[in-house]
């Protein structure tokens, strides 16, 4: 493989409201907030149709806050105010409306007295839903940074446990596949061993959809102690695992009950996981070719080949035809 010119992590991007949704940004900062600011956080995700229409006292009410507390959740959102926060409500409230939404949505959550049919709906809206809003919320930016650092890179260390793990395995097979050096490390003594030995030229990939899984922080923590350029894909931005990242990239997957959510939170990140791939891809193309053409190569012959077409027989077309043109 070619050797490419090392980059330096980038400098975080400028504050300000990201451009996403305002309830999805909101569920995303639910774990960093103080217990009152989580309740009017909590009103805007459950009710923001109806918390677009609210004075600033009826929203501390509901909240059974303050106006001091809607203040500073607005301020933790980014908004310099509730007049901004609240404008920002009103056009995605009006902007859903047009769409056909409302503040419950059939994949708001699973409950003991649903049926099957009804569970298949939440299920399939959760699942679409977490892939739609974790595209909206993509910091474009970030992602073409990491795009870079990994492509770059002489290696990638991926970092995940738990259903996270299937992520992480998933993002290995995709780069191995196009001859880019990585693993896999689900076994924390592993991992930590393995991150012991990484440098300023790779990755190192933590995948957790909390952001607070110690087992994967600790050999993200480890890598970046080496010089590695430390990545996180976590549903919180402002969790510990983002915390040591030196770039962050953000899924939008929310938990329900019976835990639905963990089934859209791996969606979400395998959705992530692509751009990112692609976007490798996409910069080593030649190699990427090369790379994906030789190992269709060695595995084709391990596919079931399609039954043969039976040639018909001379008679049997001439009687064919004739029936054909009979029926014509």
């Amino acid at each position: 493989m070619t050797s490419r010119k090392r980059t330096t992590p980038p400098p975080p991007p400028p504050a300000g409201p990201p451009l996403a949704e305002t309830v999805v940004r909101a569920r995303g900062l639910l774990p960093a907030l103080s217990p009152a600011e989580r309740r009017v956080a909590q009103v805007i995700i459950d009710q923001a149709a109806t918390a677009a229409r609210l004075t600033i006292t009826e929203l501390a009410e509901r909240a059974a806050s303050s106006e001091t507390t809607v203040i500073r959740f607005c301020r933790a959102m980014g908004f310099t105010g509730y007049p901004q926060l609240r404008l920002t409500l009103a056009a995605e409230a009006g902007r859903a409306a047009e769409a056909g939404a409302d503040d419950t949505p059939v994949g708001s959550d699973i409950s003991p007295g649903d049926d099957l049919a009804q569970v298949v709906k939440k299920i399939a809206f959760a699942d679409a839903r977490a892939v739609e809003d974790t595209a909206a919320q993509i910091d474009i930016a970030v992602l073409e940074h990491v795009v870079e650092v990994v492509a770059d890179s002489r290696r990638v260390d991926i970092y995940g446990v738990g259903a996270s793990a299937f992520v992480a395995d998933d993002f290995q097979q995709k780069l191995h596949r196009i001859g880019r050096i990585s693993y896999a490390w689900s076994d924390m003594h592993r991992a930590l061993t393995s991150a012991a030995l990484l440098d300023k030229r790779d990755v190192a990939f933590g995948i957790s959809h909390t952001g607070t899984t110690t087992d994967t922080i600790e050999a993200f923590t480890e890598a970046k102690r080496h010089g590695a350029v430390t990545v996180a894909l976590t549903n919180f931005p402002k969790s510990p695992i983002a915390k040591v990242a030196d770039l962050v990239l953000t899924t939008a997957a929310r938990e329900t009950t019976f835990r639905s959510g963990a089934m859209a939170s791996r969606l979400a990140q395998l959705t992530v996981i692509d751009c990112v791939f692609v976007g490798v891809a996409q910069r080593t193309y030649q190699e990427t070719r090369t790379a994906l053409d030789a190992t269709y190569e060695a595995v084709r012959g391990r596919r079931v080949a399609p039954p043969a077409r039976r040639k018909s027989s001379p008679t049997t077309t001439s009687s064919s035809s004739s029936t054909a043109r009979r029926r014509g």
